[in-house]
This record gives C-alpha cells, structure tokens and sequence, in this order.
C-alpha cells in the first residue's frame, strides 16, 4: 500500500501471523450451519462435486479459516483478474492450510451488484489478432443474479466460438466449459459461477452466491443490525474519507447525509438504496416503517442486501475471514471500513493484494525482447517504447532519452557563467531554460511517436503490441477474457497460473 494508506487498516499487508491469530478465535460463527448452505446452494447450481466436499469437510472443522474474494459475475468469466483473484484465494489458502487449523478458498460472486452495463461486455483475441467483442443485452437496475440466461445469450457465445482462429481441440474444450454451465440454466451469476468452479474447483476454490435463500438467511442478522442503527456504518466510513483527505488521498467512499448501506430489492426488481430522511426510511420510490424493513428481511432476506461500504463486513460475519484477497480499488474501499467491523464485534481482516499477470503470447515475448521493454512499459507508452528501440536501432541520438538531461547541464552551466559576468541576466536565463526545454522534449515525442507510426504502416508491430496489451485501450488484465489464452494454448495457461506463488505479480510468457 502506497504512502500513509496502510495507516488505515488494521494489518499491514502480508502480516499473515497477525491475520491468522485474529481469525483464529470466530466462535460466533455456525460453521455446520454455514457448510449446509454451501452444499445446498451447490447442489442447486449442479457443482456439489468431490472437489466442493472436500472444501467443506475443511470448512466445518472447529479452527477453519477462510481465504475470501470477489467479484462481479462478468460474462464469461468477465476481465482475466477476475479468474486471476480466484487463483490467488485458493495459492494463499493452500500456503496457509494445515490440518490442525484448516484454510478454504472462497470466491464471492457479487450477484447482488445491480450495474448490468458493468458486467454485460468481454472481448477475446483470436490468433489472427481480431479482437471479439460479446456483449449481452441485460435490463438495468435488477441484481445480475435475477438476470436469467437465456438461449440468445448461448447462441451468442457459441458464434463467437465458431468465428475464434484458434486449434480446434482447444476451441472445443473451452465449448464443453461453455455448454456444462449454460445448459443447467439459471441467472447470469450462476453460469459465471459454474465457469469459475470448473476453472479453480479443482484448486480448492468454492463459490458463493450470497442472494442463495440458504446462505441469505445466515447474512440477515447483520443485516437486520445494520437496519436498527442505519447511519452509524455511513458515519464511519465518512470520517475515514476526511482522514484520509487530510492525508492528502481521495476516498474512494462518500456517504452524504441520510445515505445507508443497505439496499432494497422493491416489487417491480430494482434495486435501491435506503436512505434516513429524518426519522423515515425510504428509497425513492416510498417509505418503509423499520418493522416493514425487518418483516421483509424475514419473509426473503435476498431482498435486502449491503451496499460497497458493507458488503465486507457482511461476508466477514458470515466467514471466519483470515484475509480478503483484493484489488487496488478494493483496498482503497478497505482503508474506509476499519472503523464500521467494530460495530459487528469484529476486527477488519488482512487485505492482501491480488495477484497480477500480464499474459504475453510466443511472438509479443519476442517483440518485447526485441524492444527491451515489458509489459507495463508499453501499456504505459505503446508509441514511446516502439518509437526509441527504431531510434537505438538507428543510432538517432537526437531522441536518446538522455539527450536532454545532458543539454540541461549544459545550458544550466552556461547560465551560471552568464550571470558571473552580469547578475541581472540570471532570471532571462532561467526563463529561457524553462521555455526550452519542454519544447525540445515535445519535438523529442512527436518524432519518436512519428518513427512507431511508419515502423506500425510497414510491419504492424504497434497494432499487435496494442492489441495484446492494451486491448481497447484498457490494460489486458483489465479487459482481456482469460477464455482467451484457453482457446489458443489449451490448459497451459491455468496450469501455469496455479504454479505461481501467492501475490505474484509479472509478464508471464506462454510457451
């Protein structure tokens, strides 16, 4: 965590002695209760497999521990750190696990999210380096998890496979992957989750679905706290965000007066956030007496359901969380909550940072090579990296990078011998350097972007980089469907992920 963030949570990262003891002692958890919601909502998705059992056997020992993380349910499996965060629960859970004090992987899908636009779009690369795009028409508003899939959702996914320029063998094993979890049906968040569980179940991961009726009902409690107090979370998370104002960090949460943590999932399916208008909780639609609020909780606890700033509270009075394995954002969300897990009787759990990996296919591992660049340094500057590896090539020192470090000492000297002979002339010079200099270094760019474009014109090497890299201008990690290195390397890629240490991050080159 960068600078004073770190201040802001309870452990410090990679502090798993502290996290270990702190998790240790979750005696007011019902753990036969919460693995008989387990196996029933696997039984219900069709996953109840030797591997779910497994998992479970651990997860009701008295000392079991748990590696929580999450995410939305993406289509296809959404962006590839969304299989990436999978991973990692289940590396860090097997590094942690011993038979005494047992560690389970779990993965949150957060089927409660309501934004469909968030999660309705993938893109994968074939090899001849066209970019598919599937994107699914879901309604606005409603969580994904009430979202069905339909038959047009399938039919979609598969003439995109039949249209993928990869080896049959492997198109037809990400296919079976495809069928096994749309034939069954469901939501949107249950073909994602059975993607996921076919993908890590056999590295110990175990899915969870927290609008399931049977694990909904173990989360009511909190909720029905949360509903009695409803701003003291909000007050709590707003303090932190002017804290860490103050140190000089933009919160990443507001709570504006009268704004809860809790949604309302209303009869027409959409959901809204509760708010306190004086002594009235309402949404935007109608008021709610808090004995309407508890009945509804009651009657279908799916239906009210935490918001960003509780959501991991709610998951940790459900789990004996050991560590929450999160990305940059969620961390920045973490250093706002450590102050709402009091007022649950619990201690915030350690964040651990994802995993990160950059895939990078046999012919970009060799134009890297060739340009003595990685990957961040392109998706960083795509243009910039190409541009002066051509400038090297060709000996253009003029866009050596330290041309201008080397013209400031110059000039720097010059002025000062300058205004020896005459003081009054020190500020003209100054003011010239200060002219100069970022002129030269913009002529410097437009050149060396300039070089990357007519190198792009002749052999495409800019559009390829782009497109591995940085595909629709996002980071690949951040946009690319894992499904897609599946589809041109078969089972390579996952077995290399699987083999990676907890946290690593890096260019990882598929063979």
């Amino acid at each position: 965590m960068a600078g004073k963030l770190g201040d802001f949570v309870r452990l410090t990262p990679g502090d798993l002695e502290g996290a270990a003891a702190a998790a240790a002692g979750r005696p007011d958890i019902d753990r036969d209760a919460l693995v008989g919601a387990l196996r029933a909502y696997h039984a219900d998705l069709g996953t109840l497999d030797a591997h779910v059992e497994a998992q479970l056997t651990r997860l009701a020992h008295p000392a079991s521990r748990v590696v929580v993380t999450g995410q939305q349910a993406g289509v296809l499996t959404g962006p590839a750190y969304s299989v990436h965060k999978g991973a990692d629960a289940a590396l860090l859970a097997r590094q942690l696990h011993t038979d005494d004090a047992p560690v389970v992987a779990v993965y949150w899908i957060a089927s409660q999210d309501h934004d469909a636009a968030e999660v309705a779009s993938t893109a994968l690369l074939d090899h001849s380096e066209h970019l598919h795009h599937l994107t699914l028409d879901l309604p606005q508003g409603r969580p994904v998890g009430r979202l069905p899939w339909t038959a047009e959702f399938t039919a979609q996914t598969l003439a995109l496979l039949d249209a993928f320029d990869a080896p049959a063998e492997y198109v037809s094993a990400v296919r079976l992957r495809l069928v096994t979890a749309t034939t069954a049906g469901g939501s949107v968040a249950d073909v994602f989750a059975r993607l996921i569980h076919g993908l890590l179940g056999r590295a110990g991961l175990l899915v969870l679905d927290p609008l399931h009726p049977a694990l909904a009902r173990l989360m009511a409690p909190a909720l029905a706290r949360e509903l009695r107090d409803p701003l003291a979370s909000s007050a709590q998370i707003e303090d932190a965000a002017v804290r860490l104002e103050a140190a000089g960090f933009v919160p990443q949460l507001r709570r504006p007066a009268g704004a809860t943590n809790v949604f309302v999932e209303e009869d027409d399916g959409q959901r809204r956030l509760l708010r306190v208008d004086g002594r009235t909780l309402r949404t935007d639609t109608r008021d709610y007496p808090l004995p309407d609020l508890l009945a509804l909780l009651d009657a279908d606890p799916t239906r009210v359901t935490p918001a960003a700033g509780l959501r991991p509270i709610v998951q940790d009075t459900l789990l004996p969380t050991l560590a929450f394995v999160v990305g940059p954002g969620e961390i920045a969300y973490g250093a706002q909550l450590r102050g709402v897990y009091p007022l649950y009787g619990l201690e915030q759990p350690l964040l651990w940072p994802r995993l990160s990996v950059t895939w990078l296919e046999p012919n970009v591992a060799r134009l890297l090579t060739r340009l003595d660049a990685n990957a961040a340094r392109v998706q960083a500057d795509p243009d910039g990296v190409l541009g002066r590896s051509l400038a090297r090539e060709r000996g253009a020192a003029a866009l050596a990078r330290d041309r201008l470090s080397t013209l400031e000492a110059q000039f720097t000297q010059l002025a000062g011998e300058i205004a020896d002979l005459d003081p009054t002339l020190t500020g003209a010079a100054e003011r010239t350097l200060t002219r100069t200099l970022p002129r030269l270094e913009r002529l410097q760019t437009l050149a060396v972007r300039a070089l990357a474009r007519q190198e792009d014109d002749r052999s495409g090497q800019l559009t390829r980089l782009k497109a591995h890299l940085l595909p629709d201008g996002e980071p690949q990690e951040r946009h690319m469907n894992f499904l897609t290195y599946l589809l041109k390397h078969g089972q390579t890629p996952l077995d290399m992920l699987l083999a990676l240490e907890p946290g690593w991050r890096g260019d990882l080159t598929i063979p």
